[in-house]
């Protein structure tokens, strides 16, 4: 799709902006609360949209809406809105501890609440699992997306963007990336806004659209469903929410730096309700590809960029690039940042320097930000390779390694003050092994369901050695920030209408 002076200007305009705004407010990030945590001063709109930037990015755009361009159908926006009440339910329960502990990582918890060993394997896996799955992903799938919209090349496609968001991230840590996830956020929502309202003209408005796709608009599919089956959701889906919205560090870090609890609060119940849009700014889309070009796509990834191609006309071009790589940005520079944060704090200061002063954390952070930019440049291209199916499978699929020992560890920790360090330790050791075997020997078996079956056994195992040798006397978190825990009669009501909003559109598409 070729590209008008209105159209360049645009995107020079666009990341102009946003590098300017991004490195001045990170400008002064010195000590490692202003560079990790943005010195805990972010407010909830901001807190909100960044979640979202940070979370729909080009996985959603090519994976999730090639998921509703194939056999998933809308069924595949049930991790969105699943994950909309996970977070509500995170706001109002698990969130409030985090922030008056005041902990700069998720896996810093695990140390408080077990020892140091659990802290580690837990931050080992998140870099693990971050650089070879999530910032991969991410590359390849904005690259994709960009390469086939406007003919740019893939390899080429992928360094492009791993510089420009390693550039703000390694210079002005969260606090440049929470202000850059603002305008790259927004521009997401107005682009993914602007292809649905295209896409649903182009097929002759609502009405024509929904008897069209009647039997892809349905968000309950049945259990010998090969994609997302309805007992995969209520046995693994779950599991999976509460960790990607609880207990993930890229997530939760940004409520981590809340100038308040309340604030922290709003800000995740704001993303809650904005992550509505999903079905309607990305799955549906998919769906009005295959309607629009049926046999022309070349495989269901391709759904959404060509849909961009297909219907974009210029002048508006400018700005859908800048929107799309926006996205993948956002996500990719919330990863890389979350990423050298654990490495930086759990992993270099709690095992190899305990001592390093400030300046030593920001350089290793910053170190540790180009080199994570690096290997997933390195690695993205690989995923073309047709032995990895979609990228948003790939994504989920591999993500089963840690959730379920994580949630264990998390979940039983919290509800049993007797677990023992060992108990903990054992779950997040265990829940990779059995997850692995499930994928070697049960391939048949859906991962979700994988996943469910892996989280039992992994509780199963905690409790036993609870029942063995109890702790004597149970452990709880510091207390650092000032703030009740009791809900705010305004984060109780917004969390209420936006689940209400989830249900509701549930029970439309059943």
């Amino acid at each position: 799709m070729p590209l008008h002076k209105a159209d360049l200007l645009t995107i020079f305009l666009f990341y102009a902006v946003v590098l300017t705004v991004s490195l001045l407010k990170g400008r002064k990030a010195k000590d490692s609360s202003s560079y990790f945590l943005a010195n805990r001063s972010l407010s909830w709109p901001l807190i909100g949209i960044s979640i979202v930037a940070a979370n729909i990015s080009t996985e959603q755009f090519v994976g999730m809406a090639g998921q509703g361009a194939g056999a998933v159908g809308l069924a595949v926006s049930a991790w969105q809105l699943v994950g909309s009440l996970g977070i509500i339910l995170i706001a109002f329960t698990l969130l409030p501890r985090f922030l008056q502990a005041g902990i700069y990582t998720m896996p810093e918890y695990l140390e408080y609440r077990y020892n140091a060993t659990a802290r580690s394997i837990m931050a080992l896996l998140t870099v693990v699992i971050y650089v070879t799955v999530l910032i991969t992903a991410v590359l390849y799938s904005g690259a994709l997306t960009i390469s086939t919209v406007f003919d740019i090349d893939l390899v080429m496609a992928v360094w492009a963007i791993g510089v420009v968001a390693g550039l703000y991230t390694t210079v002005g840590g969260l606090v440049a990336v929470a202000w850059a996830d603002l305008f790259q956020g927004l521009a997401l929502l107005i682009g993914g806004l602007l292809v649905f309202w295209l896409g649903l003209d182009a097929c002759g408005g609502w009405r024509s659209f929904v008897l069209a796709n009647a039997d892809r608009l349905h968000m309950v599919l049945p259990s010998t469903h090969k994609g997302l089956p309805w007992t995969g959701i209520v046995s693994g889906m779950w599991i999976v929410i509460l960790y990607y919205c609880g207990l993930n560090q890229f997530i939760v870090q940004r409520a981590l730096a809340a100038r308040s609890i309340r604030d922290g609060q709003l800000g995740v119940i704001l993303a809650a309700g904005l992550w509505l849009l999903v079905p309607f700014v990305i799955v549906m889309p998919g769906i009005m590809a295959v309607q629009l070009y049926g046999d022309g796509l070349s495989r269901p990834d391709a759904a959404f960029p060509t849909l961009i191609r297909s219907l974009v006309p210029s002048g508006l071009r400018g700005l859908m690039l800048a929107a799309i790589a926006g996205a993948v940005i956002s996500s990719l520079a919330s990863m890389i940042n979350s990423a050298a944060t654990v490495f930086t704090l759990d992993v270099y200061r709690r095992l190899l320097d305990r001592d390093a002063p400030q300046e030593r954390l920001v350089l290793v952070g910053r170190i540790m930000t180009v080199i994570c930019v690096i290997i997933g440049c390195l690695l993205a291209p690989r995923l073309q390779e047709p032995r990895f199916g979609g990228v948003f499978q790939f994504i989920q699929q591999f993500q089963g390694y840690i959730w379920p020992g994580i949630v264990g560890a998390f979940v039983f920790g919290m509800l049993v003050p007797q677990a023992p360090p060992m108990a903990g330790i054992a779950a997040l050791i265990c829940g990779p092994a059995i997850y692995g075997l499930f994928q070697v020997f049960a391939t048949d078996l859906h991962f979700l369901i994988q996943v469910g079956i892996t989280f039992e056994l992994a509780l199963g195992i905690m409790a036993a050695i609870t029942f063995l040798w109890p702790l004597p006397v149970p452990r709880t978190l510091p207390s650092r920030q000032q703030g009740t825990l009791l809900l705010d009669p305004m984060v109780l009501a917004a969390g209420l209408v936006v689940a209400c909003a989830v249900l509701g559109f549930w029970v439309v598409f059943w």
